[in-house]
Order: structure tokens, then C-alpha cells, then sequence
């Protein structure tokens, strides 16, 4: 069986912010990694980030992170790293690239969402080089990121989950330590399905709604107040209702998402494990794709069953009070 517990019951020493060897890399600082690097600094840690991507370096220096020039830089300035990457190739370019750097005993922390095929290639390459790799997707959305509303699924050496605890408190509300590496993935690939799933049956249930006459604030106050809401509908639900799904309403783009879904796919197949209702969303997001929503929050999958409806292009709205009222979930 499985061992699962809150942060603030795994027990053994701890890294500390207050200790000077205790810098923490992050490498990747985009919505996920980019909220994790700003939550950290603000909490008093020395952060060393790193992107490819030059504006998100602006943003995470803006908000008290040095900059790396590299993630072996990175690497070389932190003995424990942080890493939230895009793509597979991401993270075998980036672990070859420490590996080859030759550093001393260096940490790190895998918290993207990839194949368990793709973990244990990094995670030999690393061991390979003297350094050690975790497993620990995260569960939680760009939005939740920002508040630490996030929930860690630690798995690999249980002595180095529990030496990061100060760590994981500064940026997400729990961690669990799943114990052998690949079952915090295991873990990802169950809560992201019901995601996908929730995230669909939130924006039917609006169409359904605004279809029969109801005004889409309304549907978001009211089922958000009962037994039929979803804490998927509480942060999706306000974007859905204003039929605003960019900007900084971006909590998970549906092109990153397609990812996700093919990798949860994928497992499932393995197994030889129905998922009915997962196969059932995925015309809806293959959709939402192919009508430009690519760079839109997957919330946008309610655009899609709108066209499906007949319910003519709603105009986006600004700034509603529907927006004041929605919670991260």
C-alpha cells in the first residue's frame, strides 16, 4: 500500500532557506514553474531560474530571481533543482546537459507531467553522474500555482522527500511522499483524467444552461453553491461564464494539455484499462485545437460545445463580478 502524507507530517531534516547552501534552482518558468520560482523568493529563498524563453527570465527577475545562464549553471549554483518543462525532449536535453557538466551530488526535483518511460530515462541519466532525481508531478493549475494551492506527489528516496519539506511548504498546501520513484506519475495520470473529465462536464453543464434561457453567472453562483460542482467548475467556471479564455486567464493551455492527454491515454492502454468518459472528451479538446484554441485555456472547451449548441459567439466579458467570485480550485 501506498504512503501518503500531509507535508507537515514528514518527519527528518529539512533543507532551509536560511542556510547559505540552501539555494534552490528552478529550471523552466512558465505558468507552473514561473509561479513556483516567484511563490519561493518571496518566502526568503535564493532562487536560480533559468529559461529559454527571455520575457519569462524578465518576469521571474522581476520578482527576486537570479538568473542562470543555463540549467547547468543553474545546476552548478544550487544543489537542489526544481524543474518544470514543456516537453520530454525539454527534459532529456536539460538532465544530459547536467549530467555532462560533471557537478557535484546535485538534487533534483522532476515536477512535469511525462511518460514513466520518460522519468526513468532521466532518472538513470542522472544516476549515472552521481546526482539524484525525483519524481513529483503536481497537482494544481498556473492559478493555483500563484496562491500555493498545490499538491505535490513526491515518489523515490523517502529520506530526500522529507529533507525538502521546508521547500514544498513554500509553494504548495501538501505533499505526500507515494514512496518507490514512478508512483507520483502513477498518481498525476489519476487526477489529471478526472480532471480532463470535469473540465468537459463543467462547460456542458453551462451550454445545457444557456441554452435553456439561463444566464451563465447565474449557472456559475448557483452550482458552484451546491452538490453538483467540482472544484475544476469553481476555477474554470468564471472563465466559461465570461467567455474570456487568454490573457492572464490562462491556467493550462489546451496545446500543453493535448500532451497530458495522449500520455494518460497511453497508460491507460498499457494496463488494458477502460476509460470511457476520458475517450469521450477527447474529440472536445481535439476540437478546440482545431478551431484556435491552441494558446486558450481548456476552459475554452465551452466555446466548442457552444458552436455544437447553435448558441451564436457570445462577445467576451471584462472585468464581471463573476470573476471577483470564482475560487482557484
Amino acid at each position: 500500500m501506498l504512503a501518503s502524507v500531509p507535508h507537515d507530517e514528514i518527519s527528518g531534516a529539512s533543507m532551509s532557506k536560511a542556510n547559505p547552501e540552501g539555494a534552490v534552482g528552478v529550471i523552466g518558468l512558465g505558468i507552473m514553474g514561473g509561479a513556483i520560482a516567484h511563490n519561493l523568493a518571496a518566502a526568503g529563498w535564493h532562487v536560480v531560474g533559468y529559461d529559454i524563453d527571455a520575457e519569462r527570465c524578465s518576469h521571474a527577475a522581476a520578482a527576486g530571481v537570479t538568473l542562470g545562464a543555463s540549467a547547468a549553471d543553474v545546476a552548478a549554483r544550487a544543489p537542489t533543482i526544481l524543474m518544470s518543462l514543456p516537453t520530454s525532449a525539454a527534459l532529456s536535453a536539460v538532465v544530459h546537459e547536467i549530467a555532462a557538466a560533471r557537478l557535484p551530488h546535485r538534487l533534483l526535483v522532476e515536477m512535469s507531467t511525462f511518460t514513466l518511460g520518460d522519468k526513468m530515462a532521466a532518472e538513470r541519466v542522472l544516476s549515472e553522474a552521481g546526482h539524484e532525481l525525483l519524481d513529483c508531478p503536481l497537482s494544481g493549475t498556473g492559478a493555483q500555482a500563484k496562491v500555493r494551492d498545490l499538491v505535490v506527489y513526491a515518489s523515490g528516496s523517502s529520506a530526500a522527500i522529507s529533507g525538502l519539506k521546508s521547500l514544498f511548504a513554500d509553494f504548495a498546501r501538501q505533499a505526500h511522499d507515494l514512496g518507490a520513484f514512478g508512483n507520483g506519475t502513477k498518481m498525476k495520470f489519476v487526477a489529471n483524467l478526472l480532471v480532463a473529465i470535469h473540465n468537459v462536464a463543467s462547460a456542458e453543464a453551462f451550454v445545457l444552461g444557456m441554452k435553456a434561457g439561463l444566464d451563465p453567472r447565474q449557472i456559475f453562483d448557483l452550482i458552484s453553491a451546491g452538490a453538483g460542482s467540482s472544484r475544476i467548475f469553481e476555477l474554470r467556471g468564471p472563465m466559461m461564464a465570461e467567455n474570456r479564455y487568454d490573457g492572464d486567464n490562462v491556467t493550462m493551455k489546451v496545446s500543453v494539455w493535448q500532451k497530458d492527454m495522449a500520455v494518460i491515454g497511453d497508460f491507460a492502454r498499457g494496463l488494458n484499462c477502460p476509460t470511457p468518459l476520458f475517450s469521450a472528451t477527447m474529440p472536445i479538446y481535439a476540437a478546440a485545437m482545431s478551431t484556435g484554441h491552441g494558446a486558450h485555456d481548456t476552459a475554452s472547451v465551452c466555446a466548442v460545445i457552444e458552436a455544437m449548441a447553435g448558441i451564436a459567439p457570445r462577445a467576451a466579458e471584462h472585468e464581471t463580478s463573476i470573476r471577483a467570485a470564482g475560487k482557484a480550485g
